[in-house]
């Protein structure tokens, strides 16, 4: 039986070590995402509220955190919004649907704290069939003007973006600190580092833009 509930203090260490689990070697030998988890909870743009654990016969299996973001228009109008990461299932239960759960489950109580946009950096392929857009397709880009082809964007309330040019501004917090990662990752037990081809995936989707046809 699947539950999904709020992390609570003592779920913490468990959300590191499934979260670091989930990353290591996926995207860098080794990974960062633990770190972030490790660092997000004491942030100002933290939510806890929609900082949630998957229990699976009484196990924590996967975790979603938000923090905090905001699109600027061109006019310097800015818009609350938010951002999510990482997403995490342990590897033994991905691809059960279990990601796609707690996807459904924090954009409804996200919904009730008045949220209604979501932009995060991922995979399209994760994440188009929970209703992920390309950023051009809402005219959202980053500051450079640039629309990466792995900044996706959902609308939790249909028709709030109205096509207008927006910038988007991540949280600092997203803003890791490779050197204090790297010495997180180092106190705890070791786990090997090593090359997988999904790196390289990582690499090509992370490096490739959307024209601009404007």
């Amino acid at each position: 039986m699947l539950i999904i509930r709020n992390e609570q203090e003592t779920d913490r260490k468990i959300v590191e070590d499934i979260t670091r689990k989930a990353f290591y070697n996926l995207y860098i030998p080794g990974c960062v995402e633990h770190y972030l988890v490790h660092h997000m909870r004491g942030h100002e743009d933290f939510i806890p509220e929609l900082d949630f654990v998957a229990e699976l016969d009484g196990q924590v299996i996967g975790n979603i955190m938000f923090t905090r973001a905001k699109l600027t228009d061109e006019q310097r109008m800015e818009k609350d919004i938010l951002t999510f990461g990482p997403l995490c299932i342990v590897p033994e239960h991905q691809r059960k649907g279990f990601g796609k759960k707690l996807l459904e489950h924090s954009f409804q109580q996200a919904v009730k704290l008045g949220y209604d946009v979501i932009v995060i950096f991922g995979s399209p392929a994760n994440y188009v069939s929970s209703g992920f857009k390309s950023c051009k397709k809402y005219n959202i880009c980053l500051d450079n003007g640039k629309y990466p082809a792995a900044m996706l964007v959902k609308e939790l309330k249909d028709g709030t973006l109205d096509g207008r040019k927006w910038f988007y501004h991540h949280s600092p917090v997203m803003a890791i600190d490779e050197q204090a990662a790297q010495e997180y990752d180092s106190s705890l037990s070791p786990m090997e580092k090593k090359y997988l081809p999904s790196q390289d995936e990582f690499y090509i989707m992370s490096h490739s833009f959307v024209e601009d046809e404007g």
